[in-house]
């Protein structure tokens, strides 16, 4: 398999690419590492991880902002919504509408498609469409947990009626120790024909001056016995989710779960292997949704080789259709053998 990268080689980045002093003063000194394997710098599966890790994601403005934490408000759906999930998300539509690459955006606190074109665009106009949350976690970073942004993104203009399928990268950032974004891009969006899907790892590093590859594959093992049980209130009223809780204890699965679905996912990136489930009940509604958090992370589960599916429905999360921009759903990602074993027990008469 054709990997990204096995070489890197840096350039000069682009104005306002985003590694600052947290000041949100744009620095124009600072370089990043483009991955190629020849050394060079203009394949699409560059151009797209620019984007990502160039463009449209800026770190040091999350990393500013998360700093300011304090109360807050509701967003649209109820939910409690902190000052500074509102900072992020101001901060990751500012980035994107200097970006000059999106035509709409839609996030967890603004569940609208918004249009972000600017006179910036390339002379055939805006090329991708963006669905993000921008922290996922906000309630555990008061214990100082890691915690993270989700983000995919879809090619043309409009986020609604597309499926997860359909995206053309995905991205999840983790802030913790380390800032790290962890990146999939599906085989369509490569270069050359008959390469397969990659998800790799990118680093800041060096004062976080520029970016590095630290992982340039990440592959989920069929199997691994590792489990973090999302929405646990769910198994009072919801006997197969029980079930199979009680199952990966007397299994002596190791539990790994910390309320956060960035660094509870991202844990099975980095052990190549586990599962995460997060399945609703009568009493215990699904929170996550579709477009914002479920299609992004689906899409870096499948293109390392694992498996998703809909809690109740044997179908990959990446084929609903984003009806709705507050679609919501339960699900399970991980090593396809235990996704299997999570249908085994979950869809049985």
């Amino acid at each position: 398999m054709s990997t990204v990268p096995q070489s890197t080689s840096r350039v000069d980045s682009p104005p306002h690419h985003g590694i600052n002093d947290g000041s949100g003063a744009a620095c124009g000194s600072h370089s990043y590492a483009i991955v190629d394997e020849q050394g060079k710098a203009v394949s699409r599966d560059e151009s797209l991880t620019e984007i990502l890790i160039s463009k449209g994601v800026k770190e040091a403005n999350f990393i500013s902002a998360i700093v300011s934490l304090g109360e807050g408000t509701q967003n649209s759906s109820g939910d409690d919504q902190l000052h500074l999930d509102i900072d992020c998300d101001n901060a990751v539509f500012r980035a994107i509408r200097e970006s000059g690459v999106f035509a709409i955006a839609a996030s967890e606190e603004t569940p609208k498609e918004v249009d972000v074109s600017s006179n910036t665009a390339t002379e055939d106009g805006p090329l991708y469409s963006l669905g993000f949350d921008p922290l996922d976690g906000s309630s555990i970073i008061d214990a100082n947990f890691s915690v993270g942004s989700i983000f995919g993104i879809w090619p043309g203009k409009g986020l609604l009626g597309r499926t997860g399928r359909e995206q053309v990268a995905s991205v999840v950032s983790l802030y913790g120790p380390r800032t790290t974004l962890i990146i999939a891009l599906p085989s369509k969006s490569r270069d050359g024909n008959g390469q397969s899907d990659i998800t790799f790892e990118v680093t800041l590093v060096k004062d976080r001056s520029h970016w590095e590859v630290s992982r340039p594959e990440v592959i989920l093992k069929p199997s691994k016995k590792v489990f973090a049980p999302g929405n646990l209130r769910a198994t009072n009223d919801n006997a197969k989710y029980d079930a199979l809780v009680k199952h990966w204890i007397s299994d002596r699965y190791t539990l790994r779960y910390s309320g956060g679905m960035v660094p509870d996912v991202y844990h099975m990136f980095a052990k190549s292997g586990g599962v995460f489930s997060n399945v609703s009940s009568e009493k215990a509604r699904a929170k996550l949704r579709l477009l914002y958090e479920v299609a992004a992370m689906g899409l870096l589960v499948e293109c390392a080789g694992g498996l998703t599916t809909h809690e109740f429905e044997d179908k990959s999360v990446l084929d609903f259709t984003v009806d709705d921009l507050d679609r919501r759903m339960g699900v399970c990602f991980g090593s396809k053998d235990e996704v299997q074993k999570y249908k085994d027990f979950m869809f049985s008469k």
